[in-house]
């Protein structure tokens, strides 16, 4: 646990009592505070009270009255589309509002840092999509040359929850916007940006709110270096408004649509072949073709972003090349179920974008795809013309009919999950994949991803077995 400091005897409101939440109030009580707690769901509440922990409801009048600072759940809105009541309160109250986030790098420096060899390193990973693959593949590639490695965030465990690093030790923390927006303290010694495209545009009033959400990583305080994925224009803008100059090395550049060039330091995979030039010279290339648990180019470009980062804490670029190579992938994320008969079983219920989605059917040949869900703001046009590797589509979702009529390929309406992969699988053939890509949401038949991509594994494993 990290405790939280600088709120000895005062009273800190936690708002949202899930896995974060609960990790919040169990440090800021470790750290000297008092925490007062609330959640509108009572079973929340009641987990908290076994604790020890006193509950208040915060939508009451003067419920601000005694209390230091608020700190809230990701999920919670805190701006737009608009501010919860409880939120709002507390601003009208002049009471902080801040999250787990800020009060980690607030806290984490502890004494006896200055006396170790290798003092340690908080590397913070945000951007669209990518992020729990590129922070698992570093945790991996350090693990395996014996570094002591901690994930947190959206990802392992929450940030205040981890064990204080030792001496070497490095903290791989996955950052979303709701968190990086909020946060009031964002101190990382590594932070990277995979990329960026259309999503959650609701929570930050559009594109525009979405992106200085993920640039506050790179301007509050300012990290020791920057890996910045360059393939789009806000990457390209985020990467000149950090460097000081064309030789500056304290950004990388990253890339998988073109090669590179210039006298700084980039990292970038090309036809599957990821190679990093420093002043313009080649000072590494790995081949990631054969790399099974990185397929397609969306996974290249996360493994360029761990590789960079890799680099810049010490490691060499052959020592990184066999930790990729042993790479197993995420659960939910290209992950390859089962391969029989010539057929290969893909899960990446987390392609719950249009841009996911998109990387996805560009990773494989010969599909059987899938797809449907809760569409997303601004419904599915951008797959048109994103399809050529597909040889069907199965749609599921409460609204399958009109999601199959949107496609620009052959679709069967299947609705469940169970009718697809019966559908896809009669009909799959060798060199085929059955892909579940859904580029859709899960909320309309499923609690999370997880659970969609769970049903997705236990129906292919039931027919295979």
């Amino acid at each position: 646990m990290i405790p939280v400091k600088g709120f000895e005897g005062a009273k800190v409101a936690v708002l949202g009592l899930g896995r974060s939440g609960l990790a919040t109030a169990r440090a800021l009580r470790e750290g000297g505070a008092e925490p007062i707690c609330w959640d509108d769901n009572p079973r929340a509440r009641d987990l908290a009270e076994a604790e020890g922990f006193a509950c208040r409801d915060l939508h009451k009048q003067g419920a601000f009255d005694d209390v230091a600072t608020l700190v809230t759940s990701p999920g919670i809105a805190h701006l737009y589309p608009a501010p919860n009541p409880v939120i709002r309160a507390a601003y009208e109250a002049g009471v902080p509002v801040d999250n787990d986030i800020g009060l980690f790098f607030a806290s984490l420096p502890a004494q006896g840092w200055d006396v170790m060899d290798l003092p340690p390193k908080v590397v913070a990973i945000t951007g669209s999509n990518g992020k729990s693959t590129t922070v698992a593949l570093l945790h991996h590639i350090l693990e395996s040359v014996g570094r002591d490695s901690q994930m947190a965030g959206n990802i392992g465990r929450g940030v205040l929850d981890i064990d204080p690093p030792g001496n070497g030790g490095v903290v791989v923390l996955e950052l979303s916007s709701y968190q990086t927006e909020l946060a009031r303290a964002l101190t990382p010694d590594l932070a990277v940006l995979t990329n960026l495209s259309s999503d959650h545009l609701d929570r930050h009033a559009g594109l525009g709110g979405y992106f200085a959400a993920k640039r506050r990583l790179f301007a509050e305080g300012g990290p020791d270096r920057a890996i910045i994925g360059v393939d789009e224009d806000e990457g390209m803008f985020l990467a000149g408004q950090m460097s000081q100059g064309a030789v500056d090395d304290r950004v990388i550049r990253i890339s998988t649509t073109r090669k590179l060039t210039g006298p700084g330091w980039q990292v970038f995979a090309r036809k599957g072949f990821l190679s990093e030039y420093r002043k313009g010279r080649q000072v590494g290339a790995i081949d990631l073709r054969q790399m099974t648990g990185l397929p397609g180019a969306h996974n290249h470009q996360n493994a360029c972003a761990a590789y960079a980062a890799a680099r810049v804490l010490g490691l060499a670029p052959r020592v990184i090349e066999g930790a990729l190579a042993s790479y197993p992938g995420l659960p939910h994320r290209s992950q390859t179920v089962a391969e029989v008969a010539g057929v290969r079983y893909v899960n990446d219920s987390k392609a719950t974008n249009l841009d996911s989605a998109i990387k996805a059917l560009s990773a494989f040949k010969n599909i059987r795809w899938i797809c449907g869900g809760l569409e997303k703001e601004g419904g599915i046009n951008a797959l048109a013309g994103q399809t050529g590797n597909v040889r069907k589509a199965y749609v599921i979702g409460r609204e399958a009919s009109g999601f199959a009529m949107q496609l620009d390929v052959e679709a069967e309406v299947c609705t469940t999950m169970e009718t697809a992969v019966e559908r896809a699988m009669q009909e799959a053939e060798d060199g085929d994949v059955v892909l579940l890509a859904p580029a859709a949401a899960s909320f309309d038949q499923y609690d999370n991803f997880e659970q969609r991509g769970d049903d997705f594994i236990a129906e292919v494993r039931a027919r295979l077995s």
